[in-house]
């Protein structure tokens, strides 16, 4: 079977074609035919070596890609029986495991990580769901802010902030947001209660609106150290890369780690749920095909996209 992978860290060229063995389902396993597999920033990690401490004992060819769309092909033995052959279905991948990436025509991944696709979604635009919506739902319920509070979220055009501002109004929280000029009404679009200019004095921006501080938030600029002032005294900041502090004043800092929630099935299904009711809404820059990969991760680390690039495996 075709997939993308790099036998050697490095740019975005050393993407290749592979030929790959294909996989077979073990037990409590789903195996997908893929349409369409999203491309993340932790994609590019993979791509550059950046996850490899992660994988000790793995051997080239390496396949990125944690987010895909496609049918179930192939039920392994106890796979769950709310899953069908011939379903459309999304999952989550663990790039670190023994089976690779979502970057190929057939992937094997738990059945627990896999879930219905969206209905009324095409492949594309479902395969943008899981990783960013998850790590959206674990920042959130990190910060445990209390009901009807208020929090910020930085990076909101982007796509786990974005996500993060429309969960937590369906949560019932106030959301202060950040935005350049130029995407104002795009992070308004996804409910956010006020949005201050983005930027080094976001934080006293925030402030200006909230003099106590906000009770939580989700650091989607990775801005670290710069956002912790816009909170309050005894709050949180949920951080996407992995900083962990320290905080003055009491402040909580927790790293979030999306494969926490790689086999919450609840959890996952009740993202599609969202979609299907309108909470929850897919973006996709642009679709390639596969064999685009390099231009796709060349696109993502230039900056600038709003939503995510999709490759097609169709």
């Amino acid at each position: 079977m075709k997939a993308i992978g790099v036998e050697e860290f490095g740019g975005p060229e050393a993407l290749r074609v592979l030929e790959l063995p294909v996989p077979q389902a073990g037990p409590g396993e789903v195996r997908m035919r893929v349409h369409a597999a999203a491309v993340n920033p932790t994609d590019v990690l993979l791509r550059t070596g950046g996850h490899a401490v992660r994988m000790p004992d793995r051997r080239p060819p390496f396949v990125p890609g944690m987010d895909a769309a496609g049918v179930i092909d192939q039920l392994g033995p106890g796979a769950d029986d709310r899953l069908a052959v011939g379903q459309r279905v999304v999952a989550m991948v663990m790039f670190a495991g023994p089976h690779g990436g979502a970057y190929a025509e057939q992937i094997v991944v738990p059945a627990a990580s896999v879930v219905p696709a969206p209905e009324g979604a095409g492949f594309p635009a479902a395969s943008t769901l899981l990783m960013n919506a998850m790590t959206a739902r674990i920042a959130l319920d990190a910060l445990a802010a209390p009901a009807g509070g208020t929090i910020a979220v930085t990076g909101a055009a982007g796509a786990v902030g974005g996500y993060a501002v429309q969960l937590a109004k369906a949560d019932g929280l106030t959301v202060i947001a950040d935005a350049a000029p130029h995407d104002v009404d795009r992070v308004r679009a996804f409910g956010a209660d006020h949005v201050v200019e983005r930027g080094s004095d976001v934080s006293a921006r925030i402030r200006a609106l909230v003099p106590d501080g906000v009770a939580g938030l989700v650091d989607g600029s990775m801005q670290t150290t710069e956002v912790v002032a816009a909170v309050a005294d005894g709050g949180a900041v949920a951080e996407l890369r992995g900083w962990q502090g320290p905080a003055e004043r009491g402040i909580r800092v927790h790293p979030v780690m999306v494969t926490d929630g790689m086999t919450d099935t609840e959890g996952l299904d009740k993202l599609r749920r969202q979609v299907e009711a309108g909470v929850l809404t897919l973006h996709v820059a642009d679709v390639l095909p596969a064999e685009e990969a390099p231009k796709a991760h060349r696109l993502l680390e230039a900056g600038g996209l709003r939503g995510r690039l999709v490759l097609d495996f169709s």
